[in-house]
């Protein structure tokens, strides 16, 4: 498994670049190497699939591991001269909601910390003032996709740029700023989402530990889970859309962000929204 551990850049942030990734530059050499192995050993084409099938195999994995960076940069942690100013990024999934975002957005505001919102466009377009709000209170709008869709990993490039760019064009229309950060829906997604995110601007980001807020109820659990990751330069994940809830139905981040904000505050780390974080690393102190 990938360590968990925060991301250095150094001083230099690199853009999303339409440059390939070391393994899909690989994956591209081995097809043209089958090819004319197949060309010049036709009765080999059994060994020559089954190559083929690992590779593609290998592919697949390394995009349904959503912390993955081997199809591409992929933000797990804060840079490092984030880390080292002791700084942590709460991000906020698949809003806003009008039952959930506004009890966040006051607790967050006692608490004196701003969190990045990826934000589905549809939901945006159907609750603009909501989200808004989230832009005036100082928190980051970034992109979760127009829609959502639960096959979004199966799309093509055809798919993603629909996707990515309805998004793009719902959260500006809405908010007045153009997103920066995509987040794919559960992280999930294949080789062909890198080109499309390079040419519209953004930066994939997943998180460093998340606290799967909307498969338990049981905030104690989320609770336990998040803790470890309270130490600088770490990406946590919540949500206040499809939020699971308590015995008490009462949402799961609403139990459990006073006691993580509280704990945090206690370990001298400041909350910092991920573009805060790229423009710190693109100009730092």
């Amino acid at each position: 498994m990938q360590r968990e551990r925060p991301f250095t850049a150094g001083r230099r942030v690199i853009h999303p670049s339409a440059s390939l990734p070391v393994l899909l530059r690989a994956s591209l050499v081995l097809h043209a190497a089958l090819a004319l192995i197949f060309l010049l050993q036709p009765p080999a084409w059994r060994w020559l699939l089954a190559v083929l099938a690992a590779n593609h195999a290998v592919l697949t994995l390394a995009g349904l591991w959503p912390r993955s960076t081997w199809l591409g940069e992929n933000w797990t942690a804060l840079p490092g001269c984030c880390a080292a100013r002791r700084e942590i990024a709460l991000t906020i999934d698949d809003g806003p909601d009008p039952d959930v975002t506004p009890a966040v957005l006051d607790l967050l505001d006692r608490h004196q910390v701003k969190a990045t919102f990826f934000c589905i466009g549809e939901k945006a377009r159907r609750y603009p003032e909501l989200c808004r709000d989230i832009v005036a209170r100082g928190h980051a709008v970034e992109n979760h996709t127009e829609r959502h869709r639960h096959n979004f990993s199966l799309l093509g490039p055809r798919g993603y740029l629909r996707e990515l760019q309805a998004a793009q064009d719902s959260l500006t229309a809405v908010t007045g700023r153009r997103p920066k950060f995509f987040r794919a829906p559960a992280g999930l997604r294949n080789p062909f989402l890198g080109p499309v995110l390079a040419r519209q601007g953004l930066r994939l980001a997943a998180w460093t530990r998340r606290g799967f807020d909307t498969r338990t109820g049981d905030a104690g659990a989320v609770s336990r889970r998040l803790r470890p990751a309270l130490r600088p330069g770490a990406i946590l994940l919540l949500h206040d859309g499809n939020c699971a809830r308590t015995a008490a139905g009462v949402p799961v981040i609403l139990a459990v962000l006073p006691d993580l904000l509280q704990q945090a505050a206690a370990a001298g780390l400041r909350f910092v929204t991920l573009p805060q974080a790229l423009q710190a690393s693109v100009f730092p102190e």
